[in-house]
């Protein structure tokens, strides 16, 4: 999906609208704890604004549910990014309407300006063509950089770019990078490929699973929903969480990556507790867990064993946690993968989400050859998913 980038179009004069994902998390005295998201998109701003273009920003913080809610402002995103450019930037009152486009006329040469949140006005989630008119007639170009909303159909993803038309829609460098390294490891991936899965549910996981068995040479499964895929081998779980409904599925998918050649492996032994609690009584147990034993993260035997094959890997696709990594010691399983992955002589894609929270908290970041900024929009991706917000823009 080779598209054309920001790089590509002249901006000097020009009212370029850029889509960001400025969704960061917030305190509770309304203070940024991770501006990751707002440095990522860094690259993609400056290019606009040392080219003199005069960028309008806009983007979502939360679930605002088309409703004002000042808790939900992006005047936080505002503060941070303008400590990040050395400049001020100037938030708009509202994303449309007579304040929009009264701020966005002030706007000159080299200048930047924040819209308030998008999702405060329903148009935005319900992809209304009138409000996605009401953006587009803001500017004159259109950047979408926001692969964390990239898989979603809304005004500002694909409304704008299909009202402003061919030859004024073009992607972002951070889209660029998500694109090149996703679509890289899907269709030509150096080999051995492999997938690391974790997290709670597997039901969030059987398109990516579906889609992976066919493209990658071995799974490793890790995290609670492990114990469903054990479960539907007869193994006993205790009180670990299980998605029942799901074995099923899960016996299918053991038999079709038996079928596709892809070894899928999981969990051997488990860390296992009484309840969730880091003073808990714990111990290892495996491959079954005993009643009123609750499975918290991999054991020691599997996470030898996962870290060996992720030694022979080239490429390597991570989403999802190995146990609660965060509550140690539940995290030891999650940061063996991670020390494993930051260590292999290889492609490393991190698939955002908890994976990433991860990888930063164990300080391993830089040993990443890439960390998603999107973790449901990268999930699709690995999934097959059509992304008609990434469609839409401009073919290089």
């Amino acid at each position: 999906m080779a598209k054309k980038t920001v790089a590509d179009v002249e901006v000097k004069g020009k009212r370029v609208l850029m889509r960001v994902d400025f969704n960061v998390p917030l305190n509770k005295q309304g203070k940024i704890t991770d501006d990751r998201r707002i440095r990522m998109a860094l690259p993609s701003i400056k290019s606009v604004l040392d080219r003199g273009g005069r960028l309008i920003l806009m983007g979502h913080l939360g679930r605002p549910k088309g409703k004002i809610n000042k808790e939900l402002s992006l005047a936080p995103a505002a503060k941070r990014l303008g400590e990040l450019l050395a400049s001020k930037v100037e938030l708009a009152g509202d994303c449309v309407g007579a304040e929009a486009a009264r701020a966005v006329e002030e706007l000159g040469d080299g200048q930047c300006l924040l819209l308030e949140n998008l999702r405060f006005h329903e148009g935005e989630t319900k992809n209304d063509p009138a409000f996605a008119a009401e953006l587009a007639g803001l500017a004159e170009l259109y950047v979408n950089d926001a692969f964390g909303t990239a898989h979603r159909k809304h005004a500002s993803m694909y409304g704008v770019p299909e009202k402003l038309g061919p030859g004024k829609r073009v992607c972002g460098f951070l889209i660029q990078k998500e694109l090149e390294y996703l679509g890289q490891a899907l269709e030509n991936p150096a080999r051995p490929f492999l997938a690391i899965l974790g997290g709670a549910k597997v039901s969030d996981k059987i398109p990516v699973i579906e889609n992976l068995i066919k493209k990658v040479d071995t799974i490793l499964i890790g995290g609670a929903m492990s114990y469903t895929f054990l479960k539907a081998q007869g193994i006993e779980v205790g009180n670990s969480k299980l998605e029942n409904q799901m074995t099923a599925q899960c016996r299918e998918l053991l038999t079709a990556a038996a079928q596709a050649g892809c070894e899928l492996l999981l969990p051997t032994d488990h860390l296992v507790a009484r309840e969730l609690s880091a003073q808990a009584d714990r111990a290892v147990q495996g491959p079954a867990i005993e009643e009123r034993w609750l499975g918290l993260d991999i054991g020691p035997a599997t996470a030898k064993a996962y870290a060996a094959k992720i030694a022979t890997a080239k490429t390597i696709v991570w989403n999802g946690p190995m146990g609660v990594f965060e509550i140690p010691p539940f995290d030891a399983g999650t940061r063996a993968v991670a020390q494993a992955v930051a260590d292999a002589d290889c492609t490393s894609i991190i698939g955002g989400g908890d994976s990433a929270a991860a990888v930063e908290a164990f300080g391993l970041e830089d040993k990443m050859s890439h960390i998603s900024t999107g973790g449901g929009a990268s999930l699709d991706f690995l999934a097959g998913k059509p992304f008609a917000a990434l469609e839409i823009l401009d073919e290089a």
